[in-house]
């Protein structure tokens, strides 16, 4: 089971991640905050809020909004933007 163990905000829609398979790089998920869930954090001050939930290994926000770990290690970019 894959999770992510660390979470930074960087700028716009990217945060940092690492994961405890020990990978980690930046990951962009301004396309991926549509649907109901989602939409809130459409504003930046509200996507800032991301964090780790400790019950479920990934991302999730205080909306109840969360990211699989699998589908944020597929987006993670790890060489230079």
């Amino acid at each position: 089971m894959l999770d992510v163990v660390e979470v930074r905000y960087l700028h716009d829609f990217v945060l940092w991640l690492r994961f405890d398979d020990r990978a980690e790089g930046e990951v962009d998920l301004r396309d991926a905050l549509w649907g109901e869930v989602f939409e809130p954090l459409q504003a930046v001050d509200q996507f800032r809020r991301a964090s780790i939930n400790p019950d479920t290994g990934t991302i999730a926000w205080p909306n109840g909004a969360d990211l699989a770990p699998e589908y944020l290690k597929a987006r993670l970019r790890t060489g230079p933007s």
